[in-house]
C-alpha cells in the first residue's frame, strides 16, 4: 500500500509541471483522475517516440492516472465534477488566472460542495501581479527570476538547460510540497485551502547561494564570477576525445586529492586561493591536464575508489547503466494497459516502511470515463445520454 493511499485528486494539468507533480503523487499511493478535455489534448501525447496509445514521455508522466474525458465547458460535465469533488478533495490545475472560476469550478464554487477541498493551482506568474494573465514558459520564467542572467558563459548567450528548471522545481516539487502541507493542515484542523504556485516565485526563490549577497551587500551574480558558475575551477573539463568531465572539489581536502589526481599536490596553493588570477592559473592547468587524455583514461586513472568530486559528464544512455543509477533502482517497468510493459524513470525516493506504485503506464483520453462514472452510480443508459450531447467526446472502451 502506498504511503499517501486515501488521497483522492482531479487533476485538470497538462504539459509538465501539474502531471509531473500528480505522478509522484500517484506513484506514492494517490488515487488520481486526470480530466481530459476530449477536443483539446495534451501536446505531449502526441510526440514522438509513442509507444502504443501515447508518446513514451506522456506514459511516463501519467502513469497511474485514471483518465476521464469531459468537456468542461458543458454544464453536464460540471455536475459530474460537482460529484466527484465530494470524494475526491484535492484538485491540480493550472489554467490561466480565473480560468477555473469562469467555467464554474473554481476554488471557491467547490469550496461550497466541500469545504475541506485543497485546490492547487500552479501558474508562471502567479495569481497576482502585472504579469499574472501572460503566457510564459521555462526559459521565460528563469529569465524574469534572474537565475538565467549568470547561468552563461562570459560575452555568450545563456544556454537552455537541458531539463526543465521552473517547470519541475518551480512548480512540481512545491505543489507537491504544498498539497502535503495542506493536508496536514486539514487533518489537524479540518480546514481547506487554495494553495497559488509559481513557476517564478519559486524560480526567484531558487537564487539561494547568490541572491542573499545582493540584498544584504548588492553584490550582482555575474556569468562566469562567482564561486558555482564558472568563476572558479569548479567547472567542466574538456578531455582529448572530446568528452567532458566535471571538477567539483571545492572544499580543501578534495583540492588536495584533485592536485593529487593532476601529478602536483603542491598546487593547492593556487586552487585554495582567493585571487581571481591565481583561481584563473589554476583552472588553465586544470584545462590542459584533462585535455591530455582521453575520456577512457581519465575513468580508469579515476578508477571506483576516488573520493575527491570529480565525475564523467555522461550521456542519458549512459547514466542509465551506470552502476549508481542500477543499485538505485532508478529505472523500472511498468504494465501498459493495452498489454505489455515500458520501461520508465522510477520514483527518486526511498521509504523503510512503504513502496512506489505503478499501476499502469499513461492512457488515452477517456480511458477509463465509463469506470468513473459507474463508480458514481451512473448506469449505461445514463452514460450513452451524456455521450451523445458530447459531454466525453468519443468515450474510449
Amino acid at each position: 500500500m502506498g504511503i499517501l493511499n486515501g488521497l483522492k485528486i482531479l487533476d485538470f494539468s497538462t504539459l509538465l509541471p501539474g502531471p509531473f507533480a500528480t505522478m509522484m503523487l500517484a506513484d506514492m499511493g494517490a488515487d488520481v483522475i486526470k480530466i481530459e478535455a476530449p477536443n483539446r489534448e495534451d501536446f505531449l501525447k502526441h510526440i514522438e517516440p509513442k509507444d502504443g496509445e501515447v508518446s513514451a514521455t506522456f506514459a511516463h508522466l501519467n502513469r497511474s492516472k485514471r483518465s476521464l474525458a469531459l468537456d468542461i465547458k458543458l454544464a453536464e460535465s460540471k455536475d459530474i465534477i460537482y460529484r466527484l469533488i465530494e470524494e475526491y478533495d484535492i484538485v491540480i490545475e493550472q489554467f490561466r488566472p480565473g480560468v477555473m472560476d469562469k467555467l464554474g469550478i473554481g476554488y471557491e464554487k467547490l469550496k461550497e460542495i466541500n469545504p475541506k477541498i485543497i485546490f492547487c493551482s500552479i501558474t508562471g506568474y502567479g495569481q497576482t501581479g502585472p504579469l499574472r494573465n501572460r503566457a510564459g514558459h521555462d526559459i521565460n520564467y528563469l529569465s524574469i527570476a534572474g537565475v538565467a542572467s549568470y547561468s552563461a558563459r562570459k560575452n555568450q548567450a545563456p544556454v537552455p538547460g537541458g531539463i526543465q528548471v521552473a517547470d519541475l522545481a518551480g512548480g512540481s516539487m512545491p505543489a507537491v510540497i504544498g498539497i502535503l502541507a495542506a493536508v496536514y493542515h486539514r487533518h489537524s484542523t479540518g480546514e481547506g485551502q487554495h494553495i497559488d504556485v509559481s513557476l517564478t516565485d519559486v524560480a526567484f526563490s531558487l537564487n539561494a547561494m547568490y541572491g542573499p549577497n545582493f540584498l544584504v551587500g548588492g553584490e550582482n551574480p555575474k556569468e562566469e564570477e562567482m564561486l558555482l558558475n564558472g568563476g572558479t575551477f569548479y567547472d567542466y573539463y574538456e578531455t582529448k576525445d572530446g568528452r567532458y568531465f566535471s571538477v567539483g572539489s571545492l572544499e580543501p581536502k578534495f583540492q588536495q586529492k584533485l592536485c593529487e589526481l593532476l601529478g602536483d599536490r603542491n598546487l593547492i596553493k593556487l586552487s585554495n586561493s582567493n585571487s581571481k588570477e591565481d583561481q584563473q592559473a589554476f583552472k588553465e592547468i586544470v584545462t590542459k591536464e584533462f585535455k591530455a587524455k582521453n575520456f577512457d583514461e581519465w575513468i580508469s586513472i579515476l578508477g571506483d575508489d576516488f573520493d575527491g568530486c570529480v565525475e564523467p559528464v555522461l550521456s542519458f544512455g549512459e547514466a542509465v547503466q551506470h552502476p549508481q543509477i542500477l543499485a538505485r533502482n532508478m529505472v523500472t517497468t511498468v504494465p501498459k494497459s493495452e498489454g505489455g510493459e515500458q520501461q520508465q524513470i522510477a520514483f527518486p525516493i526511498k521509504f523503510s516502511a512503504s513502496r512506489p506504485e505503478y499501476r499502469f503506464a499513461g492512457v488515452s483520453t477517456g480511458k477509463h470515463t465509463q469506470e468513473i462514472l459507474k463508480s458514481l452510480g451512473m448506469d449505461l443508459p445514463e452514460i450513452q445520454s451524456l455521450a451523445e450531447k458530447g459531454v466525453f467526446g468519443e468515450i474510449k472502451a
